[in-house]
């Protein structure tokens, strides 16, 4: 099962990742935090709130044991200097502040997506095993 880790692995915890991250919050009206603000909080947003939940301890769990804080920070200063590129060659603006909510917001599931194959890409490329708590 381990041996069957590719390209859309990556992808596929990327993406849900991304959906974890623009379900809870974007800028638009269409996310979890704006429907909370807006309607009668009632068992519905609290269960959808509880699978949120259970979803972002899962993937910052597993980010966290997996890249730590040292790589945490080096991916999200990988990625801001990848932003001041872009900023700098005229790609992005900063003078939006919904573009760079989105921006953050990628960048951040982006974070997730790699915490969450980083164990995988790393067994690949050095062969060395990440082990967490094994119970006898």
């Amino acid at each position: 099962m381990a041996k069957d880790f590719n390209a859309l692995s990556i992808v596929s915890r990327w993406l849900f990742a991304l959906l974890l991250v623009l379900g809870t919050y974007n800028p638009t009206a269409y996310c979890y935090v704006s429907w909370v603000m807006h309607t009668e909080f009632g068992p519905i947003p609290a269960l959808v709130g509880v699978v949120l939940l259970i979803g972002w301890i899962i993937f910052l769990r597993a980010t966290f044991l997996s890249l730590g804080w040292l790589g945490i920070i080096l991916g999200a200063v990988f990625f801001a200097c990848v932003v001041w590129l872009l900023v700098d060659i005229g790609w992005l603006s900063l003078d939006s502040s919904s573009t760079m909510s989105w921006v953050v917001l990628i960048l951040i599931s982006l974070i997730l997506g790699v915490g969450m194959s980083w164990s995988h890409i790393r067994r690949r490329l050095s062969g060395q095993v990440d082990v967490d708590d094994i119970e006898d």
